[in-house]
């Protein structure tokens, strides 16, 4: 029987579904046993957190599958570009407003408070310094003038006598409590507002008060909006509201507050905003509270006020001033997406055809082209799409020519390694080894090493001019013809031996004769350009002897007992002069010494500063590690050479021939 549905979903998913799987049973399940454990909460914030990963990581899916198509990024980009950008201006104008509107309310307030409040205490100043002859009169006249201004407006003068006047003469006005000097401003006397002024001399003491009521506090900003007192007590124990409130209404004021003013337009938002004052308390000289002098506005309040908008009259409101310049903003936002999405289609036009190319170009239609229009840079990728298209074939040809041509160089390495003569570990008493590494597919490197007879041993080596194919076939040749001399010269001297019969001992080689000889034949067979380096030796074991021509290669090199002697030069190179003449040198070698035989490669090999290797390091290297065996000894040589260039390829052909006579 299958798996059910959900079970097979749950299988298929990911790691972190099944662990979001797993928190939400387990949050359910440890809701259920133990609520409001901490481990609960633990196992809840756990669940949430793999689920906003679990989110994260397929909404990026889904976004990414969205925005796959040019023309979709392209949208996300002018969201992000242009909409953006301009709903945050928005915003931040909007912000900005909202701002610069609570500013300008709050001046207003302060100021229209401040002004009052300093018209009470001129007042006051000045009946404190009236003569006492006039100061009923000037009580009664200022108090005239002031009740004009402040309803419920109360004045009580006190002399030094200890005598009174008051205005108006029913005033229930108490005298203040000791320790109020000369101020004015907020006063909050059992349980009420006041606005007040009291100034003291030497010779009177003039208190003044005005309830503060709605329609006191609506006269500091006529149409401002809803105006309110809000008193806080400061004290070491904190910030706490105070039990104070407004006076109800004198006679001939309207009832209520205020309201908030109906908005402008759908962005003319609800403003809050307002001032803090200091305030006095009647009982408690020595104290003072704050009182916040706020207003419920929207953000059209307070700049009809300051920048006087008429809207009686007939003249431009700010809606209508607005609304010009959303339109203007409109027509420009219509017109700038007009002409984006007119670009935009091009382009995106423009890459959809180099797709749908590119597509048929990967099918193996390399017929097909795309159809160019217009000239501008997509007119011309269009354009070199084309070119490319048309060069890709040939390019296809090419490159199938050059996989056949390194399919030919592998076989050509193939059959060059089976030119080379098989490892040869000793003979007699010589231990051989041997290094041949290309510095590209095959080599203009040559070595070679054959036995004469039981006691004799041929060793080769040379060193083509150039590299690749032409040095190789060149090597070929050589190696040919270097056997084919070396098989003559052998049966000649088993002829001329037949000859003088027998008692006489094995005729020696002449490898000079040798040398001359495939000298003459190289020169015949080939370029004149075309020449070589060649060391060719023979070894005779019962006498310990090696006999020798170096036409023009570099000297091997003897080490014996830590000393490092060249061998002679005999030659030029062979295949330049067909009338080359060569010698022969012969050593006798001593056991344990160490002929070592190499090309140019060893030696010539620079480093990233143009350094080569250089003949002194090789000699260095041989005194320092002859002992080791010849095959070991030729693979550290080898290493070094690699190490010193820093490249993983050759610069030149590299081939050592060691060998060493055992002692």
């Amino acid at each position: 029987m299958g798996w059910p549905g959900w079970l097979k979903a749950v299988r298929s998913a990911g790691w972190l579904e099944r662990l979001f799987a797993a928190g939400v049973l387990g949050t359910l399940g440890a809701q259920w046993l133990a609520p409001g454990r901490t481990l609960t909460a633990l196992l809840q914030l756990g669940t949430f957190v793999v689920g906003l990963l679990l989110a994260w990581r397929h909404g990026v899916r889904i976004v990414r599958r969205l925005i796959w198509r040019l023309r979709n990024r392209l949208i996300v980009a002018y969201v992000f570009i242009a909409v953006v950008p301009m709903l945050m201006l928005a915003v931040l104008t909007l912000a900005g407003a909202w701002v610069v509107s609570g500013q300008i309310a709050a001046y207003l307030l302060s100021v229209e408070m401040n002004r009052r409040i300093a018209s009470l205490e001129a007042a006051a100043q000045s009946l404190a310094r009236a003569a006492p002859q006039v100061r009923a009169e000037a009580v009664r006249r200022a108090g005239f003038f002031i009740r004009d201004r402040f309803r419920g407006a109360e004045i009580l003068l006190k002399d030094e006598l200890g005598r009174e006047v008051r205005y108006p003469e029913d005033a229930a006005l108490p005298h203040p409590p000791e320790g109020h000097g000369n101020t004015a401003g907020l006063l909050i006397r059992e349980g009420r507002f006041y606005l007040w002024a009291h100034a003291g001399g030497e010779r009177s003491e003039v208190l003044i008060t005005v309830p503060v009521t709605h329609s006191f506090l609506q006269g500091l900003a006529p149409g401002l909006g809803a105006i309110q007192l809000t008193p806080f007590s400061i004290s070491a124990e904190g910030v706490r509201a105070m039990d104070v409130s407004l006076h109800p209404p004198l006679d001939g004021e309207a009832a209520g507050a205020a309201a908030v003013p109906e908005p402008a337009n759908v962005l003319d938002l609800p403003l809050k905003w307002g001032v803090s004052l200091p305030a006095s308390l009647w009982e408690a000289p020595e104290r003072t509270a704050t009182v916040f002098l706020g207003v419920a506005t929207r953000i059209s309040g307070p700049l009809r006020i300051m920048f006087s908008v008429d809207t009686s009259s007939g003249g431009p409101t700010m809606l209508i001033l607005f609304s010009t310049a959303l339109l203007v903003f409109f027509l420009v936002e219509i017109s700038s997406i007009w002409i984006g999405v007119s670009l935009s289609r091009t382009i995106t036009s423009a890459v959809n055809d180099l797709y749908e190319a590119t597509v048929r170009i990967r099918s193996g239609d390399l017929s097909h082209r795309i159809l160019v229009t217009g000239n501008d840079q997509l007119a011309e990728l269009g354009t070199s799409f084309n070119i490319m298209a048309g060069n890709l074939e040939r390019l296809l040809q090419a490159e199938k020519e050059r996989q056949r041509l390194q399919a030919e160089l592998e076989i050509a390495r193939e059959v060059q390694a089976q030119l080379l003569p098989k490892p040869l570990r000793e003979f007699g008493s010589l231990r051989i080894a041997s290094v041949c590494n290309a510095a590209r597919m095959v080599s203009g490197d040559y070595f070679d090493y054959q036995a004469l007879d039981e006691y004799r041993l041929a060793v080769a080596l040379g060193d083509v001019a150039g590299k690749g194919i032409s040095a190789a076939l060149l090597m070929a040749t050589l190696q040919s013809a270097m056997r084919s001399q070396l098989r003559q010269c052998v049966e000649a001297t088993a002829a001329a031996m037949a000859g003088m019969g027998a008692g006489y001992g094995p005729q020696q080689v002449s490898t000079a004769r040798l040398v001359s000889n495939l000298n003459q034949q190289i020169y015949a067979s080939t370029a004149p350009e075309k020449y070589a380096t060649f060391f060719f030796s023979i070894y005779d074991e019962a006498a310990g002897e090696l006999t020798y021509t170096n036409a023009g290669h570099l000297p091997p090199l003897l080490v014996r007992n830590g000393e490092i002697f060249p061998l002679d030069t005999n030659g030029t190179v062979v295949g330049c002069f067909a009338a080359a003449r060569y010698g022969e040198s012969r050593l006798k070698l001593e056991p344990g010494d160490l002929l070592v035989c190499y090309t140019d490669g060893v030696t010539e090999p620079e480093n990233v500063y143009g350094e080569m290797f250089g003949e002194q390091r090789l000699h260095a290297l041989l005194r320092e590690h002859a002992g080791l065996d010849v095959a070991e000894l030729g693979q550290r040589i080898a290493e070094e050479v690699m190490r010193w260039t820093g490249s993983a390829e050759l610069q030149d052909d590299l081939t050592l021939l060691l060998i060493r006579k055992a002692g």
